[in-house]
């Protein structure tokens, strides 16, 4: 399953880049991210816990980025790891493109995630309603700890807000809500338009 997403950053693509690129320091502005190993500068190793309705995973594995092309400020990452209670497993390719905006940066990305185990019973529609809010609060956390690195600050404690939950699951469930709203009254004023013929 394909998953796109962007976000902006109000800092240079240079900067954002060299950041991202930084893994100890960027990972855990994503909610439920736990780095527990540097190999080298390529490979990690870590947990991520998702809760997905009633289904709390927490995944062990291992992070390879395959692709650094900085002429082009795009960047390859796998991912694959599995549920520490043996639920399921999953696997990620994520390509983030960075691209100048005004003054600022917006990054791009792609995600191609497979998914096994319990919580492939959640259909593309929640997990991607459930990823997006992870992009989102990941943006927000790494804009507001960008400036620190950029003058050589140490990570504060506790400085990454990592989204509850509930407060994910909340935001999932809303955004799901919105998108049965809308297809169900859009395809009613279709219907309508088609009928009196406008």
């Amino acid at each position: 399953m394909i998953i796109n997403s962007d976000f902006e950053v109000r800092a240079p693509v240079d900067q954002v880049w060299r950041y991202l690129l930084d893994v100890p320091r960027m990972a855990p502005n994503l909610p439920g991210t736990e780095l527990t190993e540097v190999i080298d500068e390529d490979n990690y190793k870590g947990r991520v816990t998702i809760k997905m309705g009633p289904v709390s995973m927490r995944f062990a594995g291992d992070v390879e980025i395959v692709e650094r092309d900085e002429a082009n400020h795009r960047a390859v990452i796998n991912a694959a790891g599995a549920d520490e209670r043996g639920r399921g497993q999953a696997s990620m390719v994520l390509t983030a493109t960075l691209v100048r905006i005004g003054s600022g940066t917006r990054v791009t990305v792609a995600q191609d995630l497979q998914i096994s185990g319990a919580a492939a019973q959640y259909g593309r529609g929640m997990i991607g309603d459930v990823t997006n809010v992870l992009v989102q609060q990941f943006s927000t956390n790494a804009a507001e700890d960008i400036p620190r690195w950029a003058r050589g600050e140490e990570r504060q404690a506790g400085a990454a807000k990592s989204a509850s939950a509930f407060s994910i699951g909340l935001t999932a469930a809303m955004t799901a809500l919105k998108r049965v709203f809308w297809r169900f009254f859009g395809s009613n004023a279709r219907r309508r338009a088609a009928m009196t013929g406008r």
